[in-house]
């Protein structure tokens, strides 16, 4: 048996028992069928927002036309679960939602997550839709190859969506479906990662990372600087991503009372303005290729600071693994002209054409 039920015991939905008839497993009350899609939209923006109006202004309708849904949905459920949806309070008051209403939004929630998440599906197996994501230092490489594509898929119909996305994100949105492919980083082991066994990775570079300062040579002497150096300095370090998971590979979970920590940042760009500005002497601990991109120029944020190689001779070895990341299976369950395939070529392309450049600009390596 299947079935449904709100916290008040009132059995709303499904039903289905071994030898029931069929004529039977398709008796729904009249006030079940008639509830629409749109009416559990405007449950869902009425419990996040708390008011007619502010459900109103989150789907940009007529507050009277949010009420009428609400009221039709209070007057049908009312009728079969014995209490209604939501109790009107004082002016300018929140709505309270009964036990029944929150049982029935969490319902509606997962109904049209599902559907949507069906719809989803069906187009990314037809090849007429791809959401892609990328990092803030990926970007360049998937634009390039989105490029590339831009007229086969416009010619196509192909629907392509690019986000950005946030590194500690990466492979959790993209196991949870909400991204096709992703180009960025993780932070990873030398050798076997048992959490990359889910995941078709394009490796485009593996490293650790560099010291980005504004302290000159003689408080700081390069090239180069061990990690056992970092406690006596001070640093300007990111709450979350992967610099925190190789502190924390380094120093243990108590990294923070092991460190001289002298500010927090939300991204490596601010990091560097704090040091590039003189508002703080100290570091920001960087991937190799961005503190390349530093010593090299390449960063605006980064003008005038030194970068300084981070030997590494604490611990598990800790690597950035940069790259294109897609579901085990998804590529080889299509073939070679379905978008998903045609992409990740562009972007295989993009990567030989950047480590031929790198080749000629670093013919000794």
């Amino acid at each position: 048996m299947l079935r449904t039920e709100t916290s008040l015991g009132c059995r709303i939905l499904f039903e289905r028992k071994a030898g029931m008839p069929l004529k039977d497993r398709w008796q729904y009350p009249t006030a079940l069928l008639d509830t629409t899609m749109d009416q559990l939209r405007t449950l869902l923006a009425v419990h996040e927002a708390g008011t007619a109006l502010g459900a109103a202004r989150l789907l940009g309708r007529e507050q009277s036309s949010v009420q009428k849904q609400l009221d039709t949905l209070n007057r049908n459920f009312g009728a079969l679960c014995g209490e209604p949806l939501v109790v009107k309070r004082g002016r300018s008051q929140n709505v309270l939602f009964t036990a029944t209403g929150e049982s029935l939004a969490g319902l509606a929630r997962g109904t049209l997550e599902e559907w949507l998440e069906g719809l989803h599906d069906s187009r990314r197996r037809l090849g007429s839709r791809l959401c892609v994501g990328s990092t803030r230092y990926t970007l360049g490489f998937l634009l390039n190859a989105v490029e590339l594509v831009t007229g086969e898929f416009d010619r196509r119909g192909v629907e392509l969506k690019v986000e950005h996305v946030r590194t500690r994100d990466l492979l959790e949105r993209l196991e949870a479906k909400q991204l096709d492919l992703v180009c960025g980083s993780v932070l990873t082991t030398a050798g076997h990662d048992s959490r990359l066994d889910g995941f078709e990775v394009m490796e485009w570079r593996r490293s650790g990372l560099s010291l980005v300062t504004n302290l000159d040579a003689e408080e700081l002497p390069g090239p180069s600087v061990p990690v056992s150096e970092l406690p006596r300095l001070p640093l300007a370090v990111s709450a979350d991503g992967l610099i925190p998971g190789f502190l924390r590979g380094w120093f243990g979970a108590r990294y923070r009372q092991e460190l001289h920590i002298a500010a927090e940042i939300d991204t490596v760009q601010y990091g560097l303005e704090l040091l590039s500005s003189g508002v703080l002497r100290g570091c920001v601990l960087v991937t190799e290729g961005i503190g390349d991109a530093v010593a090299g120029g390449r960063i605006r944020a980064g003008a005038g600071l030194r970068t300084l190689e981070l030997t590494d001779g604490a611990g598990p070895e800790l690597e950035v693994l940069i790259g294109v990341f897609v579901r085990a299976g998804e590529r080889a369950a299509q073939d070679a002209g379905h978008p998903l395939n045609v992409l990740w070529d562009a972007l295989a392309g993009e990567n030989a054409r950047w480590r031929g450049v790198m080749r000629r600009k670093r013919p000794g390596r």
